[in-house]
């Protein structure tokens, strides 16, 4: 199954959704293997250390150290890993209103990760996509 290349497509049908749990970032000096009971979200592996996308809720019972909580805003269109302008456009309209954006790319949907306090802002925002 392919996904979309054409971002007017993209950008007309993306109908972002928010997700209810909050996320963190954490960076830790372990191995994937080791942070699987932890079950990430998303994970990346960088030179000071391996990046786990988990819930607050986890962070916390383990007594790890972030800096920040975060909503995730799924951009459900099937977009395609050869999708040029996507991540762009998101990220511009957000920068508009002020808004970070933090963006992880999966095989299906791009996923938008932003503060909690301001995620209902930057929904909306995404939303002026789709009027």
């Amino acid at each position: 199954m392919n996904g979309e290349t054409n971002l007017d497509t993209l950008l007309t049908s993306m109908q972002p959704e928010l997700v209810e749990t909050e996320y963190v970032f954490c960076c830790i000096e372990t191995t994937l293997l080791n942070v699987l009971r932890l079950e990430p979200i998303a994970t990346f592996k960088e030179h000071e250390g391996l990046t786990v996308v988990i819930s607050k809720q986890t962070a916390d019972a383990e007594g790890m150290q972030y800096d920040g909580v975060f909503k995730q805003i799924t951009l459900t269109v099937h977009s395609s890993l050869n999708a040029v302008g996507l991540t762009a456009a998101v990220a511009t309209k957000l920068a508009e209103k002020g808004l970070s954006a933090n963006v992880i790319a999966a095989f299906y949907h791009d996923h938008i990760f932003v503060q909690t306090d301001v995620a209902d802002k930057a929904l909306a925002a995404l939303n002026e996509f789709t009027q």
